[in-house]
């Protein structure tokens, strides 16, 4: 770095210096705040409070010296909620409080299991005593950091018994100006979920008392490049022009520790696992490389291990030593304090305000160093997710961090990253049910270390199958430690899996425009990804598919998390499909649901199914920039039944800027529909050019272009203002004949010919479905290849 670049960096940041206490100060009350619940909605006692915040929702509160919380805490943001019909009767010292949904009757002394019970009526009824162990759905965790498996979840807030329990107690408090406070010791402080199993209703009365989960930038949804090494900004550049050569798009490079001076870090201060100052061997014009990236289409996060504060080597440490008041000749360190308001106000002024000038767009906050502060129950984590997204919404936006999970309440912090995941099978199973049980505490933006960060053995088939699963989670994001065998560039792998690889992650970027809606959705209160249980509650299959889980509102995914059967060549998942009838965009097989099904697929696939009457729309397979909204469209539906989809846009930095079409098929009239957008339509392209695909085969003699055997497509352009249809000749064939498929996956198998050809002969005849698969038991057939017919057999196809 020249003498005159830190001249000029040491001007921003004593400018920064100045800023502070500027309107844009970190130090504020969280958007929506309003802890303090309508007295109507409270009933008082000499030491206890019960406030009924929402017809399945009470909070609860003890105390010894007869006082009462009304701050808002990590979990709580919100008690200002509308108040329910509730009937409140006085039993003794205590009280019996009856709304809609459940019952509470507290003996108003220290909780116990005699004096403080909870019902719900209906269907779902139930009653729950304090004291009963948790029988909760589990939430999340707070890292996946060594976890080669299974890890317990921390809690959620939904039970199959209908009534959870979450203590407030011990979790720190903002004042009313948005610093920290800290709670009175020896008070109680509780809240009762008591929904039943209206599991959706639980997770929006949680998000109405806790704060809106995070809308995240459209550019968040795409792949994401992440690399534990050392890159200079010549080879970090060098590879992004690679991807774009290879056309494997990125939207967002994820810097790792190394973009600040670590090995040339003097001796004398210590290691360089903190850092703020950029490393000039390596990136010699910051501002210059982020504004390439920014020219490719990308925006930039880098690492931070804010634990060592700052030493006197950082580039920031005069103007950081002169906010502190002290002398920067004396070298004195720096200590992170977050609970120090003048530390906190130049620790974002200073150090970090000056790198987003210069192009950073958020920060992954990589805390790894316990949960304590000097100020009782804070928690330092807890204080950055927080404050780094208030000043990451400093000028209005929605806020953009990436860090990890603190515990209920996080959802409010946009992406979480879940630590550094071992290269297993063992871990890549975990993962699936991990990221889906997470909506079971509302939180929904998981972001994991596609294809593995440490330790393990290489295996072409497992880096694979993780990308599929990571293309079809909340947060694609490739991840790989600093060890040059362990990678994740789709060319250093064999070409099965290169090609795969790269058709995954063509396919993420297409899956943009639905995923931007999905997130408008999941800001409104549904989470992207849920356990198939908040579709089903009363169905027992639905709670033991942990790896089979919702994606958005017309998907569900079965990501294969085991290695494929050498004799088959085929992985599986095994699923439990919804009622309905579920059709594979890959494949375009269809199956009946309310059942269990094997599902196996080559590694060029993985089953993700769309609802019969399901609208997906993908962006063209050209239109890969995740910073834009497409002009043109392909539209994939099932088309068994009417159904609709309403894609939701808006302008880059501008959340409010929304822009609706909605998308509708009407299979009584064969008849597709895009209507006039509506709202905000300076968002989007004035006309638009869209691909109606069906997954299915045309009416005899439609005149359409199709594109295989299980799907056919029609085209048509659209001015935004106005929409278009399109009415088919006739109604789609919704299912296929198997033989091909049948045919292929025996040509494949890597078993004996003469069986194969016995197995062929009887499954060619026209004969009842029945028949055959009883009669394929005869065959001297491997038992996964069997079960990989019989899948194929059981599928829905136009005759039996």
């Amino acid at each position: 770095m020249t003498d005159q670049t830190t001249q000029a960096d040491a001007a921003s940041q004593t400018d920064a210096t100045d800023q502070t206490t500027a309107t844009a100060d970190v130090i504020r009350p969280f958007p929506g705040s309003a802890p303090r619940a309508d007295p109507a909605a409270v009933t008082t006692g000499e030491h206890w409070r019960v406030t009924v915040l929402g017809d399945g929702l009470f909070r609860v509160e003890w105390s010894e010296d007869g006082g009462f919380e009304d701050r808002a805490s990590t979990f709580t943001l919100r008690r200002d909620l509308p108040v329910p019909e509730h009937t409140v009767v006085r039993v003794g010292s205590g009280v019996e409080v009856t709304t809609a949904r459940a019952r509470l009757r507290y003996d108003g002394q220290a909780f116990s299991p005699g004096g403080f019970v909870v019902e719900t009526f209906g269907p779902d009824a139930n009653r729950w005593r304090w004291g009963q162990p948790a029988r909760d759905l589990g939430g999340t965790g707070r890292t996946l950091d060594d976890v080669d498996g299974r890890m317990p979840f921390e809690q959620g807030l939904l039970a199959r018994d209908g009534i959870t329990v979450l203590d407030d107690s011990e979790s720190f408090l903002f004042e009313d100006d948005g610093w920290i406070g800290t709670r009175v010791p020896g008070r109680r402080d509780v809240t009762v979920f008591a929904h039943g199993r209206d599991y959706t209703a639980a997770i929006q009365a949680y998000y109405a008392l806790s704060g809106a989960p995070s809308l995240l930038p459209r550019w968040a949804l795409g792949n994401w490049w992440s690399r534990y090494h050392p890159y200079s900004d010549t080879e970090y550049l060098a590879l992004m022009d690679r991807f774009a050569e290879e056309s494997l798009p990125f939207s967002v490079a994820v810097i790792d520790m190394d973009w600040h001076r670590v090995d040339s870090v003097p001796e004398r201060f210590g290691n360089g696992w903190t850092g703020y100052s950029w490393e000039p061997e390596l990136i010699p014009d910051p501002a210059a490389f982020l504004g390439e990236l920014h020219r490719r289409g990308m925006r930039t996060t880098l690492n931070l291990h804010p634990a060592d504060g700052v030493r006197a080597f950082e580039d920031a440490y005069p103007a950081m030593a002169e906010a502190m008041g002290i002398d920067p000749a004396t070298e004195t360190p720096i200590p992170f304090d977050p609970t120090d308001p003048t530390f906190l106000r130049a620790y974002f002024a200073v150090l970090h305000r000056p790198l987003e000038e210069q192009g950073v767009d958020f920060w992954w906050i990589d805390w790894q160093q316990g949960r304590t502060t000097s100020l009782p129950g804070v928690d330092p984590l807890w204080l950055l997710n927080h404050f780094h997204h208030l000043d990451s919404a400093r000028d209005g936006g929605a806020g953009m961090t990436f860090s990890r999970y603190a515990g209920p309440g996080s959802h409010r912090y946009a992406v979480g990253f879940s630590g550094d995941a071992v290269v297993s099978w063992a871990s890549l199973a975990f993962q699936p049910e991990f990221t889906a049980t997470a909506a079971n505490i509302g939180y929904g933006w998981w972001s994991h270390d596609v294809g593995g960060h440490t330790r393990g053995v290489r295996d072409d088939e497992l880096a694979t199958r993780w990308v599929q699963f990571g293309v079809f989670s909340p947060i694609m994001r490739l991840h790989s430690a600093n060890n040059p065998f362990i990678r994740k560039e789709p060319w250093a792998f064999p070409a099965e899996a290169r090609a795969a690889m790269g058709d995954a992650l063509r396919f993420r970027h297409r899956l943009v425009p639905y995923l931007h809606t999905m997130n408008h959705r999941a800001a409104a209160g549904t989470p992207l990804v849920r356990p198939l249980y908040h579709l089903e509650p009363h169905r027992d299959e639905a709670y033991r598919a942990p790896n089979v889980y919702a994606f958005g509102s017309e998907l569900v995914v079965a990501p294969i998390v085991e290695p494929r059967d050498p004799s088959t060549l085929l992985g599986r998942a095994r699923a439990w499909l919804p009622p309905g009838s579920w059709t594979d965009v890959f494949t375009g097989t269809t199956y009946a649901g309310d059942r269990w099904v094997d599902l196996h697929r080559g590694l060029d696939g993985v089953p993700v199914l769309l609802r019969a009457g399901g609208v997906l729309p993908l962006a063209a397979g050209d239109e890969v920039d995740a910073t834009v909204n497409p002009t043109s469209f392909e539209v994939l539906v099932a088309p068994g039944t009417s159904g609709s989809f309403t894609l939701v846009e808006d302008r880059e930095g501008d959340p409010a800027s929304t822009c609706t079409t909605r998308l509708s098929w009407d299979a009584d009239t064969a008849t597709f529909r895009i209507d006039a957008a509506e709202g905000d339509r300076t968002a989007v392209p004035t006309a638009r050019h869209w691909r109606v695909t069906f997954l299915a085969a045309p009416a005899p003699g439609q005149h359409v272009d199709v594109q295989g055997h299980d799907r056919f497509s029609v085209d048509v352009t659209a001015d935004t203002a106005t929409g278009a249809s399109v009415t088919l000749a006739g109604t789609p064939t919704v299912g296929l004949d198997a033989r091909d498929a049948v045919r292929q996956v025996l040509e494949r198998a890597q078993v004996g010919n003469p069986e194969k050809l016995e197995a062929w002969t009887l499954l060619a005849r026209d004969t009842p479905r029945a028949d055959r698969i009883a009669e394929l038991e005869t065959v001297g057939l491997p038992d996964p290849l069997r079960a990989a017919l019989v899948e194929l057999l059981g599928s829905v196809h136009p005759t039996a």
